[in-house]
């Protein structure tokens, strides 16, 4: 009889205990990162009453006869699921999602303890704090690398009120763009020159005429309206400054006419010639007229018109103005007409080589560039001064402007001055090698040159515009003092290899006084890059630049010039697709206030300064416990570490299994109202069930005393 009311007491006495813990977890149920705990009931040892026996024979075996001695708690359980994450108005509050705990100490880092409370803040001293006064452990930025050491020991996170950050000096300048390969483009300018600015700078290199000497590959080059020429080798022009004309002496009297014109092989003519007979006239006259119908009536084709004077004298003249008849004039004559074979040039070819530009005296010529065809035209136009008998010193030149255009002029200082005709017509082959076409474009551009410029009237005659196609960038870059300071940086395309890719020029610049060259002008570095022709990048120089602000900040500051990865796409890019920067990116600054902290999920608390710049100044530690079950409570929200709960294994938020951090918001509690109302039901009829034994075990005892009355 007793053994039933001590069981009702241990009954009573867990009971009270798990009211104890489920009351616990009530009054924490708006606690800021609690984890509520669960009681564990077992039974109390049993008294055997009889042992078990095996079978034996028909006999059975019996179980053993045990009368329980009542409960106990003999355990508690702390659950740590998740509690629900509620959104805060302040911002250094943090809340963990997943496991793990933040790691706090109350003596300066000797000690530490853990919570999954995060509502911290910061003191007076710039200590992030808990609740408690404890100071939140984790790592400081360094500031000889400028970047947080997550796997150096952790330390106080203390963040002096009033930080302010000095200036740093650019050290890397990064840029991703791409560079138009493509044969329409948007951005371009005047060929020979890489603007700055608003304001256009010839090249260093320039000729006596203050002319480019390397005016860009023609072969690379744009229309006013950013078209490609796309002229392929061998294709070109006819140029020519003077008509050709030739006397070709009197007419013999009642003699025919056998004459040969050779004509240009681009007008598909078997041999290259046109046979033109005439019959005999009875006086001069009419056989000087007979002449003059026969020949004009092939004016189309040889491009020689004929006509007589008084004295009977023939006149071949070649306007040199027609794309389908000849120009110059060349004859044989195979008759006793009177009449003289005899040539005249003042066309010439002028055909487009991609690699190299040859000079024939007094021929035709091969150009790759706008330099040598400025000059091959200026040649020939001073050359037909000396034709004509007199001496090289006539004063027409032949220019290219600011615009991109070629300029002849005929001004009025040359003794051998002549009234220019100019006459420009395309190129073309249909007969002798391989075929080629006349580029429609490029002689377009050249055709807008044909005039007359009456000798020393000043006149001038100008072509369309021609362009190379441009892209430019710019950042500020800061130095020493932090003072900013315009980095501009300018492409321009200038080669094109089938087989390799492009090359562009490049121009790096920064304002005076800043210099980044130790040649004059100093202030710019003249460079280029080249791109493989799938449109990766393939190299480029100058690989970095000493910058020197000039204005008492540290001289030579490096700067790397970052493009890219040798053959990759990680940088600078030449596709067919428009010209655009898509990064551009440098790592100086000048000195700033701190104005503001924010806490990302790394836990890093990420400063904002006066100056536009944000980096980290500290991160938040996390441990992880192999079980967090076994870890102790403290109150105030800390857990301490147990002989059960293992070593803490530090680290940053969301790596080896810790949970990441949400800024501005706590982890509420995890206690569930109608988990724990419902046990309250439990606890009480199981309290209540237990104080029934008692009473009735009583009421038994009383029986018993009662039954010696």
């Amino acid at each position: 009889m007793l053994k039933s009311l001590f069981s009702g007491v241990s009954g009573l006495q867990s009971h009270q205990v798990a009211m104890d813990v489920e009351a616990n977890n009530i009054a924490n149920v708006n606690t800021v990162g609690f984890k509520y705990s669960r009681a564990n009931f077992s039974d109390l040892l049993a008294q055997t009453r009889a042992i078990s026996t095996a079978p034996q024979g028909a006999l059975g075996g019996k179980n053993p006869v045990q009368v329980g001695l009542g409960s106990t708690v003999s355990s508690m359980t702390r659950i740590f699921s998740q509690g629900s994450v509620q959104n805060s108005d302040k911002n250094t509050d943090v809340a963990i999602q997943g496991d793990g705990f933040y790691i706090v100490s109350p003596d300066g880092g000797n000690t530490y303890k853990y919570t999954r409370a995060g509502d911290f803040k910061f003191d007076a001293r710039g200590n992030f704090v808990d609740n408690n006064g404890f100071i939140v452990q984790g790592w400081l930025r360094d500031s000889s690398t400028g970047k947080v050491n997550a796997t150096a020991p952790i330390t106080n996170i203390n963040i002096p009120p009033g930080l302010t950050t000095p200036a740093s000096a650019t050290q890397e300048v990064v840029l991703k763009a791409n560079l138009n390969s493509g044969p329409l483009v948007q951005s371009f300018s005047p060929a020979y020159q890489i603007s700055s600015g608003s304001t256009n700078v010839q090249p260093a290199a320039v000729d006596a005429n203050g002319n480019a000497i390397s005016a860009g590959n023609i072969g690379v080059m744009f229309n006013g309206v950013g078209k490609a020429f796309s002229i392929q080798e061998d294709q070109g022009v006819w140029v020519s400054f003077l008509s050709s004309k030739l006397t070709a002496g009197t007419v013999v009297a009642n003699t025919a006419l056998d004459v040969t014109f050779n004509v240009d092989p681009e007008l598909g003519i078997p041999g290259n010639a046109v046979q033109i007979t005439a019959a005999a006239g009875a006086t001069v006259a009419e056989t000087a007229n007979n002449y003059v119908n026969a020949i004009n009536a092939k004016i189309a084709i040889t491009g020689v018109k004929a006509s007589v004077n008084a004295a009977n004298e023939i006149t071949f003249v070649n306007l040199n103005g027609s794309g389908t008849a000849s120009h110059n004039i060349d004859f044989v004559v195979a008759t006793g007409s009177g009449l003289a074979s005899g040539t005249n040039v003042t066309a010439h070819r002028y055909q487009y080589n991609k690699s190299s530009a040859t000079n024939i005296a007094g021929g035709d010529k091969t150009f790759t560039s706008m330099a040598d065809l400025r000059k091959w035209m200026e040649d020939e136009a001073r050359n037909q001064g000396f034709i004509s008998g007199g001496t090289l010193t006539n004063g027409i030149t032949v220019e290219v402007n600011d615009a991109g255009k070629f300029v002849v002029k005929n001004p009025n200082n040359g003794v051998d001055d002549f009234d220019i005709n100019l006459k420009i017509t395309a190129y073309r082959n249909k007969t002798s090698g391989a075929v080629i076409i006349a580029n429609t474009r490029f002689t377009r551009n050249m055709e807008a040159l044909n005039s007359t410029l009456t000798k020393a009237s000043g006149g001038q005659a100008f072509s369309q515009s021609f362009n190379a196609a441009t892209h430019s960038s710019s950042i500020d870059l800061f130095d020493s003092l932090g003072s900013k300071h315009t980095l501009r940086m300018e492409f321009r395309k200038t080669q094109l290899d089938i087989s390799t890719g492009s090359t562009w020029d490049m121009r790096v610049s920064v304002p005076v006084p800043a210099t980044i060259d130790t040649i004059a002008p100093f202030n710019e570095k003249i460079g280029s890059i080249r791109f493989n022709n799938d449109g990766s990048l393939a190299t480029y120089n100058p690989p970095n630049i000493s910058f020197s602000g000039n204005n008492g900040s540290a001289p030579d500051q490096q700067v790397n010039l970052s493009f890219g990865t040798a053959n990759s796409f990680d940088g600078m890019t030449s596709f067919d697709s428009k010209s655009a920067t898509s990064g551009i990116s440098q790592d100086g600054f000048t000195g700033g206030d701190l104005i503001g902290i924010r806490i990302d999920q790394s836990g890093t608390l990420v400063g904002s300064f006066s100056n536009g710049r944000s980096f980290g100044l500290a991160q938040i530690g996390m441990a992880k416990f192999t079980n967090n079950e076994g870890l102790s409570v403290e109150g105030g929200n800390i857990f301490i570490q147990t002989a059960n709960s293992g070593d803490p294994i530090i680290g940053t938020a969301a790596t080896a299994g810790r949970g990441f951090i949400q800024a501005a918001a706590l982890e509420a509690s995890n206690v569930d109202l109608s988990r724990a109302l419902t046990q309250l039901i439990i606890i009480q009829r199981g309290f209540q069930a237990n104080g029934k034994t008692i009473t009735t075990s009583d009421q038994l005892l009383q029986t018993l005393i009662g039954l010696k009355n």
